[in-house]
């Protein structure tokens, strides 16, 4: 299958990390919900890369399941700080080098701290974009821990 080599690939490739590319039809607005659909597989297995940060302007990115949200409240209680709320567009563009719609966590011009939905981790694959609008790259959550130091939280709500 062809399919576009990106900074999040270079990234998995660069790592030696098995995952399996998923082109689909990208639609504007059209979030997990479209791109679960379009590859037949459960939306909680979609997972959405979000830059937020905090009051204090640090960004970082929070990994959820396609079909929760970040609670910011939760979030920033976690986090130890008064605020946090979702990056201008962008400013997200900037920081992680993609078009949002097409954020990976792998890959990104700047380094970032990762925050992942604890329930995520039992899942037994993920779907997560791998750098472009769509496409996903389908592996191991396990993953964001050995590639991402991906710190667990529990801030999704439904």
């Amino acid at each position: 299958m062809d399919y576009p080599i990106t900074p999040a690939v270079r990234a998995l490739r660069a790592k030696k990390i098995d995952f399996a590319p998923h082109l689909y039809a990208y639609e504007e607005h059209g979030g997990t919900r479209r791109s679960a659909a379009e590859l037949g597989v459960d939306e909680h297995a979609v997972v959405k890369t979000l830059v937020f940060e905090t009051d204090a302007r640090k960004a970082f990115i929070v990994l959820m399941h396609g079909d929760l949200t970040v609670s910011a409240k939760g979030l920033a209680r976690a986090l130890n700080v008064k605020s946090v709320a979702p990056c201008e567009v962008e400013r997200a563009q900037k920081l992680t080098g993609y078009m949002v719609g097409g954020t990976s966590p792998f890959g990104t011009r700047t380094a970032l701290p990762v925050y992942a939905e604890k329930s995520i981790f039992e899942l037994p694959r993920i779907y997560i974009n791998g750098g472009k609008r769509g496409f996903l790259v389908e592996l191991e959550p396990r993953v964001l821990k050995e590639l991402l130091q991906a710190q667990e939280v529990e801030v999704g709500i439904a």
